[in-house]
């Protein structure tokens, strides 16, 4: 690993290696036990995203303060890469046999990133999100024309109306290819930033040819995200308090499965 405070010498770009599905159980599976081995640190990591979900919809809902949906979108990505990274310093320290650490430990590595790369990182997804908004609303004034004179949120009979259905389809196909770029630039360029010293740029493309050379074996882990992130919405968001962290973990075992260092 580099050092984290961020004055290492540059490091060499990892090799990318062919994954199996198997790979993906292995990287679930260690995830499970990393979060059964530190279960306060997933815990604690875990409960900003879900308490910070109950806070924001009833504030949203309770409130009828719906615009303040646009400034918590994109204060949320900010703050996600560093929390996420809380999770992958866990496992790289269990992975290593350093089991004698403790939480201000892992606080400090967060705090150091704030020197590297990991910044940078955030506001790329940070500038994505805003992006996408731009473009949801666009579709929306396209396909509803007059009906975006009309507050649908007291009335969704618009959707229900042919226009509406079409925003809705042209709309989750967009939306799902700017969620499989996303994923391809970040599924390995985290983990990655924090492991070693390199630029974001580098570490993005890194993750896109991680992408690009594993692709049925990355939809499977993109479906696997999604799929425990669903299933942890319900009921009420609790079940994210064990879904975050388990996949937070896991993510890291993926990325070291898929990158051999060359260090």
């Amino acid at each position: 690993m580099s050092d984290v405070t961020g004055h290492a010498a540059p490091s060499k770009v990892p090799r990318v290696n062919q994954m199996a599905i198997g790979d993906l159980v292995y990287a679930l599976k260690m995830g499970a036990r990393d979060f059964y081995r530190k279960p306060m640190m997933g815990l604690f990591f875990s409960h900003v995203y879900v308490v910070g979900g109950w806070l924001i919809y009833l504030f949203l809902f309770v409130t009828e303060q719906v615009w303040w949906a646009i400034p918590f979108t994109v204060g949320f990505p900010l703050l996600g890469p560093f929390l996420a990274v809380g999770l992958y310093e866990v496992s790289r320290r269990l992975e290593i046999g350093d089991t004698d650490f403790r939480r201000n430990d892992i606080f400090g590595v967060i705090w150091r990133q704030r020197l590297r790369q990991l910044p940078s990182m955030a506001w790329v997804i940070i500038v994505y999100f805003l992006f996408w908004s731009f473009f949801a609303h666009m579709l929306f004034a396209l396909f509803m024309g007059p009906a975006v004179l009309t507050n649908v949120t007291t009335s969704y009979a618009y959707l229900l109306e042919p226009e509406g259905l079409t925003m809705l389809l042209v709309g989750t196909a967009f939306g799902a290819v700017f969620a499989i770029v996303l994923f391809s630039l970040t599924v390995v360029s985290l983990p990655l930033l924090l492991d070693k010293e390199l630029d974001f740029v580098t570490a993005m493309l890194t993750s896109l040819k991680v992408v690009q050379q594993n692709k049925r074996v990355m939809l499977v882990w993109a479906a696997m995200i999604a799929g425990l992130t669903f299933l942890g919405l319900l009921p009420f968001l609790v079940g994210l308090f064990v879904v975050l962290p388990i996949l937070g973990h896991a993510t890291w075992h993926v990325y070291r499965r898929a990158l051999t260092s060359l260090d």
